[in-house]
């Protein structure tokens, strides 16, 4: 104090003012920054808000098979609970044998507006839903329940907040809080001056603080703006603050700023802020639905919400619930009769919907596409919803395959179990007519590790990129200009033996897995058998560029070099864009635009965003059809078999893929709904010693059975197998020439387009012209065969007295 005289003393009275001047300054610029920032509370329900983003919703359907655990389960992380007796509320349910009733809560959506209501799903035989009623009985044809919530972008805050007007409260829910928080409000300007001096002489009496004197406004101040240490400095720039509020607004407009503002518990990582957030996390339902047992909780909560959590601390909860009851009674804002039927009620709280564990991967995945998508228009903390296509029961169905495929290789083969690396795997599911991404996993687990495989890393897909290739070649585009050359066809027949290609890098010499070599085989034969050689020989002769240019087409973006080897996949590509390539095969050449955000709606909820699932037909059904033809003649011949022997039995077509060495493990298939994509690898390209059709195979097959039953008919992804497309004609071929089936050629159907199916028969005299070295040695056993036959014949011939004249 004698220091702050002596400075006054030795100074000027210019310096004097000028250092007044300062303060008042500084104070009020203060003040400024203060107003400014307040008016975006109190000018309506504003702030920063979480923008959530979900799954799509669950859709239950007349039909339907129903698997009543998992239904139970989706149910609970929702936040529902059993219901304790026969009326089933809003956030409850009841499962009998026979029909479920559900109590379905209001929740916006991108496509409808669900008013919830009671909910009754009839099951028939085979446990499918017969029927659908809603709370009046009236039948519905299909219902959808509430999307489960995948994670939230909160922005530069950590408050998770659901803004209300004052308009929408109860005034059950004002009367409580004002009861016990601030019973003066309307009457003080800011500061309650009696209640600060009652509350100061219970803490003298005390010897300790037990009471606070703090009005609401100065609760909503402290809340925007102040730290939660208690100070002298802090309470006097409360007061200053409070008295500035009520100056320059409304009791409305603070009251509504203080519902929307106050802190009212934790979910996670996220602090609940404001009535209407508080009253979805503890009940399950919108403000305006509240009772008055609900509302005394809520505002006892608020002295606080750790001391009186409901969930961890019932009967303290309780207490002071109570406690809040009594004073409604006294304060005479609720009669007796309402006070002892609310004492009567436990406390019943729902479990909170917290965001879901799984799909990590994809929600990493998910805001680099809205920034690149939407820039700053779909902001973290902007208070939107963004709507996915994720599909969360395949979303675990596809986590599962992945655990359990981890457990089955690393018992089977211990040498995978490395101690300074771990195996991963990703996982993408596409729907190839919408261009939807169904499921999506990035790796092994995600705590560990937060590379995302699935869209991010590069890998050879080797064999696995061979469909394209075939592609390149069946379709018009890689028949070549000349056009008396002519086209490849499935039926064509390939050199499957020693191949040396002089490279800039020095000779390339690709083998088969096997190392061994097979003659003739056929373009089919080839694909299905997964041949190097011949599929080598084929990309050179379809040309590198021509590759490429297919490749784009199907939606590869990776770069590729157009070498000889790249028929072989050397050039490296995502898990993401090779399966959406082999969608547009299932799709019958039609590439849809990947659509992982469906729709994004702004705090009113109406669509300020919504994906049409657009595309654009790159190849012609019947092209697309052979290369199908071909990968499903891969699963009942070819590298895919193993699919069969582990329990699924539906159409599908499917390649494996292996690289050099064993670094990289593939398996890309697709049924008409459902296009499939699993890797498994090191992250470092260490050997795992296996191929695909061991390490990934297995995966991609307990996850394709799961989503579309054993048969394939099941669920919403089930189907009825691939549509033959307009536009093929089938012709018996002899694979060993690639000729038409004729008189000593034996024959099998082949696919081709018009005007490619080959016109010359197979016979023995075509073989004798053909000479004895231009067959392998399978036709010359047939040629001496037939051979033989025609000497005995001739031979009878002339014992019988025949035409002698006639040469041998």
């Amino acid at each position: 104090m004698k220091a702050g005289w002596a400075w006054f003393r030795g100074r000027s009275k210019a310096a004097i003012v000028m250092a007044a001047f300062a303060v008042v300054a500084t104070v009020g610029s203060a003040l400024v920054v203060f107003e400014a920032a307040t008016v975006a509370h109190l000018d309506g329900p504003a702030g920063q808000q979480p923008t959530r983003v979900y799954a799509r919703p669950y859709v239950l359907y007349v039909g339907m098979p129903v698997d009543r655990e998992y239904l139970e389960a989706y149910l609970d992380r929702l936040g529902y609970v059993t219901a304790g007796n026969s009326d089933v509320g809003p956030g409850e349910y009841r499962l009998r044998s026979r029909a479920f009733v559900i109590g379905r809560r209001h929740f916006r959506h991108h496509e409808r507006v669900s008013r919830g209501g009671r909910l009754v799903v009839r099951l028939g035989s085979g446990g499918r839903i017969s029927r659908l009623e809603d709370a009046d009985g009236q039948e519905l044809a299909h219902v959808a329940l509430e999307p489960e919530l995948i994670g939230s972008l909160a922005g530069q805050s950590d408050k998770d907040r659901v803004p209300v007007f004052l308009s929408d409260v109860p005034s059950h829910l004002v009367d409580a809080i004002l009861t016990i928080e601030d019973q003066r409000f309307f009457d003080h300007k800011g500061l309650d001056l009696k209640r600060i001096a009652a509350a100061m002489l219970a803490n003298v009496r005390a010897g300790r603080v037990v009471q606070g004197g703090s009005t609401l406004t100065q609760q909503l101040a402290k809340n925007l703006y102040l730290s939660p240490r208690r100070t002298l400095i802090r309470k006097v720039r409360e007061a200053v603050m409070a008295l500035v509020l009520e100056s320059r607004h409304s009791k409305e407009e603070i009251l509504e700023a203080y519902l929307n503002e106050v802190y009212l518990g934790q979910n996670g990582g996220m602090a609940i802020h404001g009535v209407g957030r508080a009253s979805q996390h503890y009940f399950g339902k919108d403000v305006s639905r509240l009772d008055l047992v609900e509302s005394a909780l809520l505002a006892a909560l608020i002295r606080g919400p750790s001391l009186y959590s409901p969930y961890r601390w019932p009967d303290a909860a309780k207490a002071r619930r109570d406690l809040v009851l009594n004073r409604m009674l006294a304060r005479g804002v609720i009669s007796e009769d309402a006070y002892l039927r609310a004492l009567e009620g436990s406390i019943v709280v729902r479990r909170a919907h917290r965001p879901a564990r799984s799909a990590r991967y994809f929600f990493d995945f998910l805001q680099s596409r809205l920034r690149s998508e939407f820039g700053g228009d779909v902001a973290p903390g902007a208070g939107l919803a963004v709507f996915t296509s994720l599909d969360m029961r395949l979303q675990r169905l596809a986590e599962e395959a992945v655990r359990a495929g981890f457990a089955q290789l690393e018992s089977r083969y211990p040498e995978l179990v490395q101690e300074d690396a771990a195996l991963q795997a990703a996982l993408v599911a596409l729907d190839p007519r919408t261009g939807d991404i169904l499921a999506f996993v990035g790796g092994r687990d995600y705590g560990e590790s937060q590379f995302n495989r699935a869209s991010s890393a590069r890998r050879q897909p080797g064999s696995a990129f061979k469909p394209i290739v075939a592609l390149a070649a069946l379709s018009a585009g890689g028949w070549g200009e000349n056009e008396d050359e002519r086209p490849f066809t499935l039926a064509s027949v390939l050199e499957d033996e020693r191949l040396v290609v002089a490279t800039p890098a020095g000779p390339w010499e690709p083998v088969n897995y096997d190392r061994r070599f097979r003659g003739r085989v056929t373009v089919r034969d080839a694909l299905e058998r997964s041949l190097n050689v011949p599929f080598a020989r084929l990309g050179m002769a379809v040309g590198p560029p021509r590759i490429v240019e297919v490749a784009r087409d199907l939606g590869v973006e990776s770069p590729l070099y157009p070498v000889p080897s790249l028929a072989l996949g050397s050039s490296e590509v995502s898990l993401l864009e090779l399966t959406r390539a082999y969608g547009v095969l299932a799709a019958g050449g039609f590439r849809a635009d990947l659509r992982p955000i469906l729709a994004v709606l702004d705090r009113e909820g109406k669509v300020r965003d919504q994906s049409q699932g657009q595309g654009v037909r790159v190849f012609d059904q019947a092209e697309s059809y052979l290369v199908t033809s071909a990968l499903r003649g891969a699963v009942e011949r070819g590298t895919g078999q193993a699919l069969r022997a582990l329990g699924y039995h539906g159409e599908v077509a499917a390649k494996s893929g292996t690289t050099n060495d064993f670094r990289d493990g593939w398996f890309i298939g697709y049924t008409p709904t459902l296009a499939i994509g699993v890797w498994v690898g090191f992250d470092d390209g260490r050997s795992i010693g296996l191929p695909g059709a061991r390490v990934a195979l297995p995966i991609f097959t307990r996850f394709l059975a799961g989503a579309a039953g054993a048969y394939g008919n099941r669920g919403p992804y089930g189907n009825s197998g691939f549509s033959y497309p307009p536009g093929l004609d089938m012709v018996e071929v002899d694979p060993r020439t690639g000729l038409r089936a004729g008189p000593g050629c034996r024959g099998q159907r082949e696919l081709f387009l018009p005007g490619t199916a080959p016109e010359e028969s197979c016979s023995p005299l075509w073989l004798l012209r053909r000479g004895w070295r231009d067959v392998d040695p399978a036709l010359r056993d047939e040629l001496a065969r037939w051979r033989d036959v025609l000497l005995r014949r001739l031979e009878r011939e002339v014992r019988s007295g025949g035409n002698r004249n006639r040469p041998p």
